[in-house]
């Protein structure tokens, strides 16, 4: 039986279902939960910001549009659901490790056998493929580099990426470069634009810094698995001052876009995300505590990474708001 009710909250959150309720579920709610859909909410704003750009610059075309934003959807399940894949298969999840303790683990639990699990990522995969082959088709080469690029962070981001510290450098791409710059690139039927891209790492920056501050609350466990995230390099301290650092360059980088006329004025709707971004560099700016604040109790024992992700998502909400304004002020107002 279809329950839109769990479609809404694994969308949302990410539900602690038992196996019980788990055999109760549909397929579709299934898939949303193992695949952690509630973080689809970087990959969409990514798409629909590159959408907006070529829509205020008069190059937006809608199936394109529709093709890159699912596809890049099932392509982020993709890597999540190989993510815990291959982390089953080395180890890494046993024993209550961080992963199984902020949401299920559909290996760890047993909600999935390791053959069903694959089926859901060689379903994702396939739909995510579908999208971009027909996208391939109908733009020039540049698509299929992307694509390529695409399918080598999905294969190799688990191991050996984030294994050597270029896992948080990965995100800066992926959600930068290759989802907006490939995205307005495709949308707009292969008009390629550097600036496009200058811009991107506005938005990249925000899931840098959640994945930056999840793998600072594991730092400890990841040390002891050998698993040398950016975080277990560089240590707490210095890794919670470069998220700080990174922030403050997303507010330089907007300015620097507003003084060339990338964007108009409407941008500084931004501004509204520092009470935010205030609260969040004061949680950044001291160690991480030993116990769960009260407004973190059933979150814990996220909380780097919680505080990154609600600044996150009010910065890149903002963002889009402020892009849908000047598209307005540009084909209504004048």
């Amino acid at each position: 039986m279809v329950n839109l009710k769990m479609w809404y909250d694994a969308l949302r959150i990410i539900p602690r279902i038992s196996q019980e309720e788990w055999k109760e579920l549909d397929i579709v709610s299934r898939w949303l939960i193992a695949s952690r859909a509630a973080v689809f909410v970087m990959t969409a704003i990514s798409v629909i910001f590159a959408a907006l750009l070529t829509i205020r610059d008069g190059l937006f075309h809608p199936l394109p549009f529709i093709l890159a934003f699912f596809g890049l959807i099932f392509a982020h399940a993709t890597n999540n659901l190989l993510n815990d894949l291959t982390d089953f298969i080395k180890g890494v999840d046993k024993d209550n490790y961080f992963r199984n303790q902020y949401g299920p683990h559909p290996l760890e639990q047993q909600l999935l056998s390791v053959n069903q699990m694959w089926g859901y990522i060689i379903a994702s995969f396939l739909i995510a493929l579908a999208c971009g082959i027909y996208l391939a088709l109908t733009t020039p080469i540049i698509t299929v580099y992307l694509i390529a690029l695409g399918i080598f962070f999905i294969a190799f981001y688990t191991w050996p990426l984030k294994y050597f510290g270029l896992g948080e450098l990965t995100v800066l791409i992926v959600w930068g470069p290759l989802m907006i710059g490939g995205s307005y690139y495709v949308i707009s039927g292969g008009h390629w634009n550097w600036n496009v891209v200058i811009c991107s790492f506005l938005y990249s920056i925000g899931p840098t810094s959640v994945l930056i501050g999840k793998h600072i609350d594991k730092s400890d466990k990841d040390r002891a698995k050998k698993i040398h995230t950016l975080p277990v390099i560089l240590g707490e301290t210095a890794s919670r001052y470069l998220v700080i650092f990174l922030w403050i360059a997303q507010y330089i980088l907007l300015f620097y876009l507003l003084s060339i006329n990338f964007f108009s004025y409407s941008v500084l709707l931004v501004v509204l995300s520092l009470p935010q971004l205030i609260k969040s560099i004061i949680i950044f700016s001291k160690p991480r505590p030993s116990s769960p604040p009260k407004e973190l109790e059933l979150a814990w024992p996220l909380y780097f990474v919680y505080f990154a992700f609600l600044y996150n998502r009010r910065f890149g909400t903002l963002l889009v708001l402020a892009l849908v304004i000047e598209i307005f002020l540009k084909y209504v107002i004048h």
